[in-house]
């Protein structure tokens, strides 16, 4: 059975289009740990083959393609010619998909903030209103008190990061280790997406994964694990395998 890869990341040199593909080069880190004794691997760059039909479906250009960050999921080979394929592994696309941009992120972020501050400004204002109609009415036992209780009322409350039902811990993205079993394994692609726009309307995985209490060994979630890595997911959530 074939390797299935998925990769992340932009273009790291030009298109090059050929009769019926495209193919660009991309690279990517190895993984963080490795096991002892062992070196850790570096950079290891990829050419990787689309057909001009999945590729211009996704409204890539050959400018385009050099900033945007994209999702590749495929196969190794062989058989492309040195020529075509100046990296290391040359991979035939099945799947490619466009990830949100940092800066559209940030600009939405931007905006929601500037947002939550009108709304700030408006009870403020409101409060301020409303202080000043009671000035004007007769002086109550309890009048004093109010303004205190309004101040407690107004003051927001601290919003604990939102996790999936069921989390039972939090833990570096990093710390976790991934068997070559689930290595070896192509989730669905379509899954894969409905989970990453899942995250991006709640800002959260849909359900924790499963890792070994001691060593933080996968167990269960590895689409998830995967569509964390493609978020640049710095923590998540997780629940223990003795638990299940």
């Amino acid at each position: 059975m074939p390797h299935k890869m998925t990769l992340t990341g932009s273009a790291t040199g030009p298109l090059r289009e050929y009769d019926r593909y495209v193919a660009f080069d991309m690279r990517e880190k190895g993984s963080p740990s490795a096991p002892k004794g062992l070196k850790k691997s570096t950079f290891i760059s990829y050419t990787v083959f689309v057909a001009k039909k999945a590729f211009n479906k996704t409204g890539l250009t050959k400018k385009s393609i050099m900033h945007e960050k994209v999702l590749i999921q495929g196969e190794p080979t062989l058989d492309i010619p040195i020529d075509e394929c100046p990296g290391e592994i040359g991979i035939i696309c099945f799947q490619i998909t466009v990830l949100p941009n940092k800066n559209d992120k940030e600009a939405n972020d931007s905006k929601d903030k500037k947002e939550a501050k009108q709304e700030v400004a408006a009870t403020k204002q409101e409060e301020k209103q409303e202080s000043v109609a009671k000035e004007a009415k007769p002086v109550q036992p309890e009048v004093n008190e109010t303004p205190v209780q309004e101040k407690k009322a107004a003051q927001p409350k601290k919003q604990q990061p939102i996790q999936p039902k069921g989390t039972k811990d939090v833990v570096s993205f990093d710390d976790i280790i991934v068997p070559e079993a689930f290595l070896k394994t192509r989730p669905n692609p379509v899954k894969t997406e409905e989970v990453i726009e899942f995250v991006k309307r709640t800002g959260h995985l849909d359900k924790p994964l499963t890792i070994e209490k001691g060593t933080k060994v996968l167990k269960d979630g590895y689409r998830r694990y995967i569509v964390a890595k493609t978020m640049k997911m710095d923590n998540v959530p997780v629940v223990y395998d003795y638990q299940k």
